[in-house]
């Protein structure tokens, strides 16, 4: 393995890469093998894939319609962490290049986003959110492009140069893009057919918090559903070809920069995405949003959740939105003030990922594949022993 050489990186990529990566939760787990089981999903990746999508899609307006409005907005932020990490995780996961700098990706997408709603005609919200796509990605294919022959720390170092300087072009240029204050995004408005559409389902008001979180888990459920064919393809096997064996890879006449550029570029474009989500789902882009913090709590969820696996990408985002309140909550509950509540947030958080790391090095869901893997390898060994002993007897 060429970049990524810490156990955890190992164990996930060999862990997640043998079992199918789709959109959501449901659809994580592998097929049944012939003669072991039944899988009711379609066994062609495209329509496996549409047919999670869909599931995914009932269940998504289902949570949306019976959450508060808090908890939509939580769902909010949960879509946009899980963009950006999904993009991570092929680059990461997939690819094996280590990125710091993904906070400044997302700063690109987010200020786009700000910039054109700040017109006075916006344009429709579909054409503003892939004008923050594409600017992430010509910004992205820039330090891929600059980081293709970097490795490991070297690379490492270079993102993390572009996730303190990029922000910091925000505060230079003040009078474009508000300087330390940021920039007020404007909501888009939600359209008509949206009111129908929540009355028809379930009766219910449609609020411009439910608007904000519809909006951002279609834009999750479309990356994941992209994200989970690409890397089952032609091009995500060559990823994986490029990040365990890059030297026999290079024999077989793989272009190992242009593929690490690739993944870059694919990567930058969901964490424009998220950005742009970002951006409508605070109304505010401002350099303090985008700091190193963001970028290495993003390399935390997929590290958490599991590297190579757009569920494990998930899940570590799920832990960061909805743990730190509710160990606060906890702490309230407890007796302490708010100041002692919100610091015992974080450090439950750091607690968490030391213990995920030591019990479980290959994430959340790389374990539960591995530990899968291994009681299966068993009951093969044990069946073929007890066949060799009755033709034997």
């Amino acid at each position: 393995m060429s970049d990524l050489q810490s156990p955890t990186s190992a164990a996930a990529g060999k862990a997640t890469d043998d079992a199918p990566t789709t959109s959501t939760a449901g659809a994580n787990a592998p097929s049944a093998p012939t003669g072991t089981g039944r899988s009711f999903l379609p066994q062609s990746t495209l329509p496996r894939h549409l047919v999670v999508l869909v599931l995914s899609a009932v269940l998504a307006v289902v949570l949306l319609e019976v959450s508060s409005p808090y908890q939509n907005s939580q769902i909010a932020t949960l879509s946009y962490y899980a963009i950006a990490a999904g993009g991570l995780t092929v680059l990461t996961g997939m690819n094996g290049q280590i990125s710091l700098g993904h906070g400044a990706l997302m700063a690109a997408g987010a200020y786009t986003t700000a910039l054109f709603l700040d017109a006075d005609e916006p344009l429709p919200l579909p054409v503003i959110l892939l004008a923050a796509i594409v600017v992430a990605t010509v910004v992205g294919a820039l330090v891929g492009v600059a980081a293709a022959r970097l490795h490991g720390p070297y690379l490492a170092g270079a993102t993390l140069a572009l996730a303190v300087g990029l922000p910091g072009l925000a505060i230079y240029f003040h009078d474009i893009f508000g300087g330390e204050q940021g920039m007020r995004v404007r909501a888009p408005q939600a359209p008509d057919a949206f009111e129908s559409f929540v009355q028809t389902v379930s009766g219910n008001n449609a609020s411009s918090t439910k608007w904000l979180a519809y909006v951002g888990v279609i834009c999750l459920l479309i990356t994941y559903f992209f994200l989970a064919n690409l890397v089952r393809s032609r091009i995500g096997r060559t990823w994986r070809a490029v990040r365990d064996q890059e030297v026999a890879a290079e024999l077989a006449g793989i272009n190992l920069g242009a593929w690490r550029v690739l993944a870059f570029v694919v990567s930058a474009a969901a964490a424009g995405l998220a950005g742009g989500v970002l951006a409508i789902v605070v109304r505010l882009a401002a350099p303090s949003g985008f700091t190193l913090v963001l970028s290495l709590a993003l390399l935390t969820a997929i590290v958490i959740g599991g590297l190579g696996s757009l569920l494990g990408a998930l899940l570590g985002s799920a832990l960061l939105v909805f743990l730190p309140p509710f160990v606060t909550n906890l702490g309230s509950d407890f007796g302490l003030n708010g100041t002692e509540a919100a610091q015992l947030a974080p450090f439950v958080y750091g607690v968490v990922l030391i213990v995920a790391m030591i019990f479980a090095p290959a994430g959340f869901v790389g374990t539960i594949r591995l530990r899968r893997m291994t009681a299966k390898a068993r009951r093969g060994s044990a069946a073929q022993a007890k066949a060799a002993g009755a033709n034997g007897g």
